[in-house]
């Protein structure tokens, strides 16, 4: 059966396991957001080719097209406290031996682009697993404020906190940043370890059935949600523009703004310090509206942002576009997981994360190369023009989705008697 209260205003309680996985959660976005700042500014020190430069962004997506779908099903099988911190275990050991590679001269495009490749290829199980854990943390209520609050918290931490650390990390040698974000990644892993959870019921799987079986129940289950459905287009065109702006956002601030370093940790700070603010108000508006107006909300001034950063050729007008977006970005993400969360029966969680995120995030690569291709063939500012046209149409694709009120699918509620909204 289904119950209607997708924007309820529960909040979670700090004590205990949500605590510690926000803080696990903060502490390493916190080092990611010093390896991702880093990373796009190596591998401009090292070719001038835009597509080059992109693909290092491109092929830190497509471990999603490969494993999205293997890592829900695994999800759904396995502890998932334990894959969290073991996955992030190896993480941090990655991470680290690259650190030595940057610090001994040996960085190169071919490296970077298998640092970002291998740690999403492990990303595609944490980020299930950490989807289907959380409701087991919190109450359904809860569970906006908890992914509102969760999300906050890392922008507060990857861009306020961690941006203005980066010119003086690299300053200190290229390596820097990096070995602070094998660091982080090994506190993480040591929090997550810490969680005492009673495992979630999962439903017995029938004799013989294999992860193939598993995989396809996933995807019928959102493909038959109307809702779940409208939302996982709407973020695949979504991320092809995103893929397409963040893949050349260093060569559109150092090149076309001519704004040099600063200038981009300037724009990616703006853009954290945009997403702090949608973070406190991201409930709220779903509170309102909606959620999936909400989406709708976000989408139109994102558009309008992404405009203004490809149209004037001014740093206030890039700080301005990327506060902006920020802000709306968060208030998309927060209401987007909530809506899968709510909406997936306690015996998937996984397996439906894995099939929205593999559908969206397909977008990502390919926008990425489009972003490279466009930036050499239009101009340095096409790419961010691309992706407002990929968002107004995001927009569009969304509407059918834009009831006022809708259904969450009970916690106990089998694959069967799932059902999209009216």
């Amino acid at each position: 059966m289904a119950v209607v209260g997708t924007a309820s205003g529960g909040t979670p309680a700090w004590r205990g396991g949500f605590g510690r996985l926000w803080t696990a959660a903060v502490v390493s976005r916190f080092g990611d957001a010093l390896r991702t700042s880093a990373l796009p500014l190596l591998a401009v020190s090292l070719t001038d080719e835009p597509f080059a430069i992109a693909s290092v962004t491109a092929c830190g997506y497509l471990p999603w097209l490969l494993f999205g779908l293997l890592g829900g099903a695994v999800a759904d099988r396995v502890d998932q406290r334990r894959a969290m911190w073991l996955v992030d275990t190896v993480r941090g050991l990655l991470v680290a031996g690259f650190t030595v590679a940057v610090g001994l001269g040996y960085a190169s495009v071919p490296l970077l682009i298998a640092l970002a490749f291998s740690l999403t290829a492990l990303q595609t199980l944490f980020d299930n697993a950490s989807t289907a854990l959380l409701p087991s943390l919190v109450d359904q209520g809860a569970l906006g404020s908890a992914n509102a609050r969760l999300m906050t918290g890392q922008q507060l931490a990857g861009g306020l906190l961690a941006g203005p650390f980066v010119p003086l990390l690299l300053a200190a040698g290229a390596f820097t940043p990096f070995a602070v974000d094998a660091g982080t990644y090994l506190v993480a892993a040591a929090l997550v370890a810490s969680l005492r959870i009673r495992p979630p019921k999962r439903v017995p799987r029938p004799a013989g059935g294999s992860l193939r079986t598993e995989i396809g129940e996933g995807l019928r289950a959102l493909w038959r949600d109307r809702v779940l459905r409208a939302v996982c287009v709407a973020t695949l065109l979504c991320n092809i523009g995103m893929g397409a702006l963040i893949a050349t956002l260093a060569l559109h601030v150092t090149r076309w703004l001519h704004a040099g370093d600063t200038g981009y940790v300037a724009a990616m700070t703006a853009y954290s310090a945009g997403s702090l603010a949608g973070g406190l108000v991201a409930q709220r508006i779903a509170c309102r509206t909606g959620r999936v107006r909400a989406l709708l909300l976000g989408g139109t001034l994102q558009t309008g942002a992404l405009l203004l950063i490809g149209s004037v050729r001014h740093v206030p007008a890039l700080v301005a576009g990327m506060l902006l977006l920020g802000a709306m970005n968060m208030v998309w993400n927060v209401n987007q997981v909530t809506l899968m969360q709510q909406r997936s029966p306690e015996s998937m969680p996984g397996r439906i994360a894995s099939a929205f995120r593999t559908a969206s995030t397909s977008g990502a690569p390919l926008g990425a190369f489009l972003g490279g291709a466009v930036a050499g063939l239009y101009g340095l500012n096409a790419p961010a023009l691309l992706a407002a046209a990929l968002f107004a149409s995001a927009v569009i694709a969304l509407i059918p989705g834009g009831e006022p009120d809708v259904s969450v699918v009970s916690r106990a509620d089998s694959v069967s008697t799932a059902r999209p909204a009216p």
